[in-house]
């Protein structure tokens, strides 16, 4: 019984166990699936700077950024064990936010996922993970 109960009264710290850099999302809109992407844009980049208030208010409500934190945990899993479904959901929740209408005619969309380490001195960018195109109509994939 105490077995059963020893984990509820003693929490285990195992996810501590590696500690690797947040990989980042970019993404970027060509006029043809086939045409490679000229500029990758960072999905939701960090602000430099925040307010106290800003801060503050953040603490207790902050919507955006838990939907941010999904979105990293789903690129993490990409990366350790790619599945359709989390690919399709950061398709599905980064072109929620790309505005549609300043694209004519079709448009395509495309996402990759980059690893920041550090060697040395140097930080290096390595792009782990890029999508297949995906077709933007109307205001949804």
């Amino acid at each position: 019984m105490f077995r059963y109960l020893l984990p509820a009264l003693i929490p285990s710290w195992r996810f501590f166990d590696y500690i690797r850099p947040a990989p980042r999302i970019e993404f970027a809109i060509v006029a043809n699936a086939d045409e490679p992407a000229p500029r990758w844009q960072e999905f939701r980049p960090r602000p430099d700077r925040l307010s106290v208030t800003t801060m503050l208010r953040r603490l207790l409500w902050n919507p955006r950024w838990n939907e941010t934190l999904f979105m990293v945990t789903c690129a993490e899993k990409v990366l350790d064990e790619p599945s359709a479904w989390q690919v399709d959901e950061l398709l599905t929740r980064i072109a929620a936010e790309v505005p549609h209408d300043q694209f004519t005619g079709p448009s395509y969309l495309r996402f990759r996922i980059v690893v920041v380490a550090r060697e040395g001195e140097r930080i290096t960018e390595h792009v782990r993970f890029v999508s297949a195109p995906r077709q933007l109509t109307g205001s949804a994939l």
